[in-house]
């Protein structure tokens, strides 16, 4: 917006300034400073307040409840370094964050090149000419509004200030064992220098699914925060009972998946489901929580979302190449309760548990790094092969009878009605049996080859690659 204001009207406005402005004796400020009427006393008997704000002892009083609930700086430290033990920040964190908060204090103060922030540029113009007068014989000076780009803000969590610009790990605690220790769990922040949406990754919700893990890690520690617009919340191992253990499940055996948002006063699975969504996952805008197959079975890199939110549909298609199954979920998973708060959330199924995969690895990082782009969080032309279809419906295909499964299919492969899927041998008669394809469709999930009983799910296929036709 630009207003016009001519010099007349400047020298008019100098001409009412009141008349104190020199009438004051100099030097009286800095010689004695003039003692202040004594207030007078309300009928309550409490000093009165000025128009102006509270009085001086009530600010006083208020600054200090803001010191004492102020939130330390946490360090920004290269992600990729080695770490101590996951701890809480300390005072030497603050110490450092005062150090950058002087720093920044000077950069803003001494930035007098901003553009849009001076009246004397807009005024010296090579167009405007001080000796051409407008019609009227006046002036006019040029006053243009300034205009600045929105800035990233600093991310408070987990007891720590997390500056635009850095990196940083943080502790959640979410529980305590028997023994009275708490289990620390490490928190992976990256806040850009750039403003934008809060992603959040998890994985190890269960313990024993450790792809999630390293593909975690890799897009953690491969991303520059100067580079980034907006914020990635990493939390690689929720379940770091499960984890230390080498098992799906808590300590008390309950599934942590089944339990959020949580309860501060019910189970301990459901204290930890609580503490996490709280503290963490309630900071994000987006949500992917990470898993595998469970024991001895093993996924299709595929998203597992509800397709009827369109939010997440649309969220859905940001991964390039990476199926997407339809699934609402079930009460207290993690991406269902996310979801019904308001937080954009899918599930990420890559490979099986208790190992390492290379590529259901790579296939991970690559999506949420297309999905990065997709947001506009950064900005790398990264591009990962097509979309993988949608499949809106999906089913088991199980064992008739029991014996050694040998599959003769793969993870991905097209199938047709009657195929024959894989062999179950019995191992004391030789006796053979087929397990063959009830429909059309995809491999998306499949047993690894074991020893399997009458009823078995042993392979799960993509059987509708398209939207369903919606009865109006």
């Amino acid at each position: 917006m630009v207003r016009t204001v001519s010099i007349a009207t400047i020298l008019a406005l100098g001409a009412s300034l009141p008349a104190w402005a020199d009438t004051q004796p100099k030097g009286e400020a800095d010689t004695e400073p003039a003692k202040p009427a004594p207030a007078a006393a309300s009928d309550e008997g409490t000093p009165k307040t000025g128009a102006n704000g509270p009085a001086p002892s009530q600010t006083a009083e208020t600054g200090g409840e803001e010191r004492e609930n102020a939130t330390v700086v946490a360090p920004d430290v290269d992600l990729k370094d080695v770490a101590p033990d996951p701890a809480a920040p300390t005072s030497s964190a603050s110490a450092q964050g005062k150090g950058d908060d002087d720093d920044t204090t000077a950069k803003t103060d001494g930035d007098d090149n901003a553009p849009g922030t001076s009246t004397t540029e807009a005024s010296t113009e090579p167009d405007s000419d001080p000796t051409l007068l407008p019609e009227g014989g006046e002036p006019e000076l040029v006053l243009i509004d300034p205009v600045e780009a929105p800035k990233a803000e600093s991310l408070v969590m987990l007891g720590a200030e997390v500056r635009p610009g850095t990196s940083t790990r943080l502790t959640w605690q979410p529980d305590t064992t028997m023994a009275g220790l708490t289990t620390p769990t490490p928190v992976l922040v990256l806040n850009g220098a750039q403003p934008g949406p809060n992603l959040c990754l998890t994985a190890a919700v269960h313990g024993d699914e450790l792809n999630g893990i390293e593909i975690v890690r890799r897009v953690m520690y491969t991303i520059e925060p100067e580079n980034l617009s907006g914020r990635i919340i990493g939390v690689p191992i929720v379940n770091v009972q499960g984890f230390r253990r080498g098992s799906r499940y808590l300590a008390d055996r309950r599934d942590l998946n089944r339990h959020f948002p949580g309860d501060p006063d019910g189970s301990l699975a459901s204290r930890i489901a609580h503490s996490l969504f709280t503290d963490v996952i309630q900071t994000c805008d987006m949500l992917v929580d990470i898993h595998t197959g469970s024991l001895k079975r093993t996924n299709l890199p595929q998203m597992r979302a509800d397709m009827n939110r369109p939010e997440v549909a649309t969220f859905s298609r940001g991964f390039d190449e990476m199926a997407v199954v339809h699934s609402p979920g079930s009460e207290g998973m993690l991406r269902v309760a996310a979801s019904n708060a308001g937080i954009t959330a899918i599930t990420m199924e890559a490979g099986e548990s208790t190992r390492f995969q290379q590529h259901q690895i790579e296939a991970g990082v690559n999506a949420i790094n297309s999905l990065l782009e997709k947001q506009n969080m950064l900005n790398r032309l990264f591009v990962w092969g097509e979309p993988e279809p949608v499949y809106y419906d999906s089913s088991w295909v199980r064992a008739n009878h029991g014996g050694i499964l040998n599959s003769d299919v793969d993870l991905g492969d097209d199938v047709v009605a009657g195929q024959p899927l894989g062999t179950v041998t019995d191992p004391i008669t030789n006796a053979q049996h087929t397990i063959r394809a009830d429909e059309d469709g995809r491999v998306i999930g499949m047993a690894v080859d074991q020893v399997v009983m009458a009823g078995f799910a042993a392979y799960h296929l993509g059987t509708a690659a398209q939207a369903p036709e919606v009865a109006e």
